[in-house]
């Protein structure tokens, strides 16, 4: 049975594109090509389901949530305050996972960063 090998790829509607894409490049530095090519570092990636009534991806309309890995959690809410971004919240930690953070992109959606164990 053939598996899959990893994500391929996260795209998304957006009322204004390339604000959209701006923002993530200049708040995250997500600095994907002209075809949204974007080489990531290796490193583990979380795939979980979550029960539907759970508050952890901020709005209910918002269905999923894209997660980035980060070396320092400690330094990307500030950093993402001078830009303008709209930090939601505080860190959490999760024994043995990792530290978590939240931010609010361009267009409204919750967007996790995961600072591994």
């Amino acid at each position: 049975m053939e598996r899959v090998l990893g994500v391929g790829g996260y795209v998304q509607r957006a009322a204004d594109p390339a604000a959209l894409t701006a923002w993530y490049r200049d708040c995250l530095g997500l600095d994907a090509d002209d075809d949204g090519l974007w080489r990531q570092q290796t490193g583990p990636t979380v795939f979980a389901a979550f029960d539907s009534g759970n508050d952890h991806f901020g709005s209910r309309s918002q269905g999923t949530m894209l997660g980035f890995r980060v070396r320092d959690l400690d330094a990307v809410p500030d950093q993402l305050s001078a830009e303008g971004a709209d930090v939601a919240g505080e860190t959490q930690d999760m024994a043995g996972v990792g530290r978590f953070g939240r931010v609010i992109d361009h267009e409204g959606t919750r967007v996790e960063l995961w600072q591994p164990a």
